[in-house]
This record gives C-alpha cells, structure tokens and sequence, in this order.
C-alpha cells in the first residue's frame, strides 16, 4: 500500500509496507545475545550500518560513535550489524566483535549479534531494507561493509548511503539534522 507522507524538507515521499510489515516488525539479537525488537526504536531517527571489524572502513566506528554522541539526546541511534558476508572481513565471536569495538573506538551504541546482509539468507531485517517491495528507492543488495541506511522517527527510509561515505560528511550530517527536526 502506498500512503504519500510529507518529509522535513518539504518533499514528497512514498511509504510502502506490505503485508503490514515495517522496520518495527522485526525482532534482533543483541551482542549480548538478548532479544530486541525494532520496536523499541519507535519515535527515534536511525542510522543502521553494517559493520566488521578487518575491513578498510573499520575506522568509521569513530564516526559512528561520534554521529551517536553528538544527537544521542535529539532522539538518534546508530545500530551495527556485524557480518561476515564480504572477504570474511568479521571473522570473531560476538565476544570478540564487542571487546574489540568497545577497546578500539570506545563504541557505546547499540551492537547487535552477527548476521548475514545479503543474499538468501539475509537477516529478515536486510532483507526488509534491500527488497524492491518493501524498501522502493533505497532497494538493491548490500555490496559491502559500512552500508548505512537512514531511517526516520516514523519508520520511513531517508536515505542510503554506500560504504565510502564517511559518516562526518555533510551530505549524512544533513540528512541526520533533517530528520531530527
């Protein structure tokens, strides 16, 4: 079902579900291992990436906890989503992926289990952001680690972003004040 929906820079965009399913349909496993569902993220803007820890762009786990310091208290979250999917650049145990984000780029956003991003079995949570139903405009298979996708306080994709872009540029700085607004 398409529902036209007014953004917060005055454009027009389209929200789609199908068969009821949003971002908030979906439940996920912490680092710790304990079930969240997406639910609980209701009503704030975020930043969903997926992360490894061997990859070129590991270092933007610096920007990312930058992005989360700086609008954590506007009602922002970054959420990282390791995956091994790419050159198994995320090799460690989810022990291993937190020690090492938390030692290494003092990383305090929300982490979640390992998962897989593309291909048949993707996590039903990627598969939401990537299908051409249920996420039209922003669809198309991860092709990498630090793939962010934007997601407004109401569920709503902004934007995406490919793995190149650091998280401190202003096109993302932009969007993420945009939404905050």
């Amino acid at each position: 079902m398409k529902v036209p929906m007014l953004s917060a820079c005055g454009l027009v965009i389209l929200s789609f579900t199908v068969s009821g399913q949003s971002i908030y349909s979906f439940d996920v496993l912490d680092i710790d291992g304990n079930s969240v569902s997406m639910e609980n993220y209701r009503g704030k803007v975020l930043f969903i990436v997926n992360v490894a820890s061997k990859c070129g762009f590991t270092y933007q786990y610096e920007g990312l906890q930058v992005l989360y310091d700086t609008y954590k208290d506007r009602g922002f979250t970054v959420l990282g989503f390791p995956s091994n999917d790419f050159l198994h650049q995320e090799p460690g145990t989810n022990e291993d992926i937190k020690e090492f984000c938390t030692l290494n780029y003092g990383v305090n956003f929300p982490m979640f289990t390992k998962i897989k991003v593309k291909g048949r079995n993707a996590h039903p949570l990627y598969q939401f952001l990537t299908g051409k139903d249920t996420n039209p405009g922003f669809s198309g298979r991860i092709k990498w680690n630090f793939t962010k996708f934007l997601i407004s306080r109401d569920g709503q994709t902004l934007a995406r972003f490919s793995p190149n872009m650091k998280p401190g540029e202003s096109e993302i700085i932009t969007a993420i004040e945009n939404a905050l607004e």
